[in-house]
């Protein structure tokens, strides 16, 4: 590497140092990651190889995201001579909050940018929040169901492990106190009055006089009676575009104007109004100025764990693959399957994720493929001895660089293939010979 690009990713990694806050209030419109991409260019390094990699890998990661299902999470390496970055993409729904959580292990002079944007029907992506390594991660209340992007990516000239969680929750807190999922009895959309209207909200069931809770933080704007409410309340969440309805209680124990903590009582449960002859319960809604809206996503108490990740062991190794088609998928799930490698390909894997490792073949096209399905190159295919001379590559093309010249006569153990050459180890030296 030559002293320029060294000179100037030190100027980039030191001159950063004293600016990692994401704070809107510090760089206006402009993110953290962008100002960075900004130092590149000032730098001098757009123009280079690695400098023009790192951008590039910015943008595909926008425009080509890999599709996850949420929970989800990862564990990868970056390597400095290979500028990449991670692209994710996934569905939310309103009212849920999102929560990204992000490690590394790096060098504590470097910082790797994690980005959350939001994918519009017309291609375009909206930043919504952004973290890095020394904030830990991004909490966002999904106000709209919406398609995400995620954005994790490195310095310039960094190599580093990090580990990536991302998981949705409930926005608001449960409004009955000691309740759980399976005191919801009924959901949004049920039939009512024998189908001539919709139910809207939820109903979430306990015995009389459970105390009914604030959600959040807020006004209580509303207590009253009315003919299919009896006893309500109507809270006005901080900062939020919507109000939360309590409906049947016993007894109203707040007054209108009263401001709350989340977790205060705000009445007791009963069945008043048109619920005279049901179980006690708490109907529970959510209005915006559009209307009434699904509550459920805004208090479910279920959240989910991204499942174990058990085959990290592999990250920033090599392997290759078992069988003779080793299917290698556009996202890790079945259902993407693009193209199968053949057997013994050499695969460089970059990311672990449960039951899948996320792989650069040989030609530096990228994919899934099953954990399952590799196996390490510990134990060579076969012992050779070479019969003429050969030039060790760097990689499986005629013009790659050589490494080093093998003499006739030379003995190698072949660990993996890749089309008409072989991956070998010679000594201290791993490369690509010709067959």
């Amino acid at each position: 590497m030559n002293a320029r690009i060294l000179l100037a990713a030190f100027i980039l990694c030191v001159g950063w140092s004293s600016c990692k806050s994401p704070s809107a209030g510090i760089f206006g419109k402009r993110t953290p990651h962008e100002i960075y991409s900004q130092r590149i260019t000032d730098a001098g390094l757009a123009q280079t190889a690695l400098g023009s990699m790192w951008k590039s890998a910015a943008a595909k990661s926008l425009a080509q995201p890999v599709p996850v299902v949420i929970p989800y999470s990862e564990e990868g390496y970056f390597a400095a001579e290979r500028p990449t970055a991670l692209g994710l993409t996934f569905n939310v729904r309103t009212g849920e909050k999102l929560r990204i959580s992000l490690t590394a292990k790096s060098n504590p002079q470097t910082t790797m940018y994690l980005d959350l944007w939001e994918r519009r029907n017309d291609g375009q992506q909206k930043i919504l929040a952004v973290a890095d390594t020394t904030t830990g991660g991004i909490e966002y209340d999904v106000n709209s169901s919406q398609t995400l992007i995620v954005r994790l990516q490195p310095e310039l000239l960094v190599s580093g492990e990090y580990s990536i969680s991302i998981t949705t929750g409930p926005s608001l807190a449960f409004p009955v106190q000691g309740g759980t999922r399976s005191s919801v009895g009924s959901f949004w959309g049920s039939d009512r009055d024998a189908g001539a209207r919709r139910h809207e909200g939820i109903d979430i069931f306990g015995k009389m006089e459970t105390p009914l809770l604030a959600v959040a933080p807020g006004t209580i704007s509303r207590v009253e009676e009315t003919k299919l409410g009896g006893k309500v309340v109507w809270l006005r969440p901080e900062g939020k575009p919507y109000h939360i309805y309590y409906a049947h209680l016993n007894e109203q124990l707040v007054r209108p104007g009263q401001e709350v903590k989340q977790g205060d009582v705000v009445g007791l449960m009963g069945k008043t109004g048109n619920a005279k002859s049901t179980a006690p319960h708490l109907h529970f809604g959510i209005y915006t100025m559009g209307g009434a809206i699904d509550p459920f996503p805004f208090v479910n108490p279920s959240v989910k764990s991204p499942p174990a990740i058990t085959n990290r062991e592999a990250v920033a190794r090599q392997v290759r693959t078992k069988q003779a088609k080793t299917p290698v998928y556009a996202a890790p799930t079945k259902d993407t399957a693009q193209r199968s490698s053949t057997l013994h390909t050499l695969l460089r894997v970059e990311a672990a994720m449960a039951g899948y490792y996320r792989v650069t073949l040989p030609d530096n096209t990228t994919g899934y493929v099953n954990s399952s399905q590799v196996t390490s190159l510990n134990a060579p295919l076969k012992q050779l001895e070479l019969k003429n001379n050969r030039s060790l590559l760097n990689a499986p093309d005629s013009l790659a660089p050589r490494i080093t010249q093998l003499p006739s006569g030379t003995k190698v153990a072949v660990l993996a293939v890749y089309n008409d050459y072989d991956y070998v180890r010679h000594e201290t030296n791993e490369g690509w010979i010709r067959r």
